[in-house]
């Protein structure tokens, strides 16, 4: 059995994915790390990662950016794999995951669930032909009222695989409310939403002369989410260090 260490285990995802684990044979949460104490849990739980020393295999990261780098300096001096989950990270922060991969397996992904990679493999086979056509590029992404980064890591995914099938790549505009002036044919929109109790939808709107094509995600509950993680936490102990992302594990 895979034993885990789930970072931020008192947040919504964090209770998710232990319940899941708790129905898992393959998988069991041994300890968790969170601010909040206010949570009882069947696993010891620290306040602060440092001072973590149950063993384990594997480490599970749904928390905040701020403390991404202190799990970061705890993954690499335990040599253990992470499934780094939290979006929002700065420059700084992508460039020291990026370093801590040479030393032991991380998988970082701004997203997931099984649907939303496939999304993603879907997007970078049809944005080259639409965008010949002449087609413009819009994301709208929707999500509750308590998620503070915008846009979703997962509208940025979504962007960035069509970016990256482009040899002169699209130009991100977030907002249109200062333009008085008309849409570029290279540009990108991406549009935030924030209300009720929204758990994620995705539209990637492809918008040419006379038709719309749209390629719409939509989930209905975390489980999906805390599903993909606890198998990419299956996935990524026991392999070499490196840079993983969620198509090594789904696709």
């Amino acid at each position: 059995m895979i034993k885990a260490i789930m970072h931020g285990c008192n947040g919504h995802m964090g209770q998710t994915i232990s319940r899941l684990a708790a129905a898992d044979p393959a998988i069991e949460i041994v300890a968790g790390v969170d601010m909040n104490d206010s949570v009882q849990n069947p696993y010891p739980v620290f306040s602060n990662i440092a001072d973590c020393d149950v063993p384990a295999d594997v480490i599970i990261d749904f928390c905040a950016a701020p403390a991404v780098d202190a799990l970061l300096d705890y993954a690499v001096s335990k040599k253990l794999p992470l499934v780094l989950c939290t979006t929002g990270l700065s420059d700084e922060q992508i460039k020291k995951v990026e370093e801590c991969s040479k030393q032991i397996p991380l998988l970082r992904s701004a997203n997931m669930s099984v649907g939303v990679n496939m999304l993603i493999k879907l997007l970078k086979e049809a944005c080259v032909k639409l965008a010949e056509a002449g087609f413009d590029i819009e994301i709208v992404e929707k999500h509750h009222n308590l998620k503070v980064d915008a846009p979703s890591g997962t509208a940025l995914a979504l962007a960035d695989a069509i970016n990256g099938e482009f040899d002169e790549p699209y130009t991100y505009v977030f907002d249109r409310s200062d333009r008085r002036q008309k849409r570029d044919a290279k540009e990108l929109g991406i549009s935030a939403v924030r209300g009720g109790t929204i758990v994620g939808d995705h539209d990637v709107i492809f918008a040419g002369e006379d038709e719309v094509i749209t390629f719409s995600h939509r989930a209905y509950s975390k489980a999906v989410f805390g599903n993909g993680a606890i198998q990419a936490a299956k996935f990524l102990a026991g392999k070499a260090p490196g840079m993983y992302d969620m198509k090594d594990v789904v696709l």
